[in-house]
């Protein structure tokens, strides 16, 4: 028997851009039949930026729909439309992942996100993303044929997330 061994390289990330986001409207379902609460948050405005696009998110045309489960994890469903500045649209879906590091941490996070509570420092908390995106065929349909990853950071009135396409 011959020993094959795999010519694949490693997974390389390659940062695509970061979006900053502005959602200072939101709502709240608690206590619903499957044991856990629903939030809305609806963006506002915000902008995208990096080295092969740029632009703005179209005012009020999504939000972020997360459900929180009962051992206090935010499962989001973000879903918004951003306008490059060359005047194309692109509908980005974001699905991922909020929880505290520690006990009491989403208490905070909730506390500085709906009641305007003190900042919780990034480091005490998760806020990963998987998006994927719709556009027309041609100059930025690159992001229709990539997996990305997501790092957010939560700030007083949104979100910072950077994206990276796994190559």
């Amino acid at each position: 028997m011959v020993d094959v061994f795999s010519t694949l390289e490693n997974p390389r990330l390659e940062f695509a851009m970061e979006v900053r986001l502005k959602f200072p409207r939101t709502q709240m379902i608690p206590n619903t039949p499957n044991g856990g609460g629903r939030s809305a948050v609806y963006v506002e405005s915000g902008v995208f930026e990096g080295p092969r696009l740029r632009g703005v998110v179209v005012p009020h045309s999504g939000g972020d729909y997360a459900y929180f489960r009962p051992d206090d994890v935010a499962v989001f469903d973000a879903r918004y439309m951003l306008e490059e500045e060359d005047g194309s649209l692109i509908l980005m879906n974001n699905r991922g992942f909020l929880w505290g590091r520690r006990l009491g941490i989403m208490d905070r996070l909730r506390d500085w996100a709906f009641k305007g509570g003190e900042p919780v420092p990034h480091e005490d908390y998760y806020l990963r993303g998987n998006p994927t995106f719709e556009t027309s065929a041609g100059k930025h349909d690159w992001l229709t044929k990539h997996v990305f990853v997501g790092v957010g950071e939560r700030k007083p009135d949104g979100n910072v997330l950077r994206y990276y396409a796994l190559t």
